[in-house]
């Protein structure tokens, strides 16, 4: 069996984070594994607060799983300052890491920065050269691009710029008032665009964190790039179109769940 490891911040309401990528590399076919950035206290209605791990014992996480149980695939996802970053970038350098998926998670879904800009920096110097795809939102490109996206033109030109900037393929999500589901993919100095229909439910928190842990998933198992991708929205697709209503929460707002784990609201990512 093929492995793969989140390192990522968690999600108690079990939508995003890490639960949400354990969850996913799981149902994707993999033996998941984890190194926790920080603890976060959200639910589907917001964060309240985060606690960040020391850069000193998120390396000793990495390095409990690599010297153990090596992963085949490494996705990272929430990493909000430059000390953590740095030890994520030694130590995948060390051990000299395959099939790296950056989810570059810089803006929540209410569109506030989660990141400052000397992390951004070092995102870009230590993290991205390292990868084998990274996956931004609109917003997130538009960071990483130093550019306004307001049409598919916009993202394929954003694609190649960072591409071309940090040497890494990317894959520019949609969305955000440009378009439902299609996603731009800038890899080897081509272009593709994976289609995808416009799936009217509500239950979105945590898809950010499920296609790109499904793209690492589905690397360590052998896909190539375009192949990953592909399978990861259909999964994606497939857990969104489901339906699933399983919830009995309480207060101002229904919990609702879909067959990623997903919740519905306004939590972060």
């Amino acid at each position: 069996m093929k492995t793969a490891l989140s390192i990522a911040g968690t999600d108690p309401s079990g939508g995003a984070g890490i639960q949400a990528d354990l969850k996913t590399m799981t149902m994707n076919g993999v033996f998941a594994m984890s190194a926790i950035t920080a603890l976060v206290a959200q639910n589907t209605t917001g964060v309240r607060e985060i606690v960040e791990m020391t850069p000193e014992f998120l390396g000793k996480q990495i390095d409990a799983v690599f010297e153990d149980i090596p992963p085949d695939a490494v996705k990272i996802g929430m990493v909000a300052s430059c000390g953590l970053i740095e030890k994520i970038a030694e130590r995948l350098r060390f051990y000299r890491a395959k099939n790296i998926v950056v989810d570059p998670v810089m803006v929540a879904t209410s569109g506030g920065r989660l990141i400052s800009e000397e992390a951004v920096d070092t995102l870009k110097s230590r993290l991205l050269p390292l990868a084998a795809v990274a996956t931004p939102n609109i917003p997130e490109a538009e960071i990483l691009s130093g550019m306004a996206i307001q049409s598919k033109a916009d993202m394929e030109h954003a694609a190649r710029q960072i591409s071309g900037a940090y040497g890494c393929a990317i894959l520019l999500k949609g969305g955000h008032a440009i378009n439902d589901a299609n996603d731009f993919l800038y890899a080897d100095g081509a272009g593709t665009w994976f289609y995808g229909a416009h799936i009217d439910n509500p239950n979105t928190h945590g898809t950010g964190c499920t296609l790109s842990s499904a793209i690492a998933a589905n690397l360590a198992k052998g896909f190539d790039l375009p192949a990953s991708i592909q399978r990861s929205k259909d999964y994606l697709s497939g857990a969104l179109g489901a339906m699933l209503d399983l919830g009995h929460g309480r207060g101002p707002m229904r919990h609702n769940f879909n067959l990623t784990g997903d919740f519905a609201g306004e939590a972060e990512r």
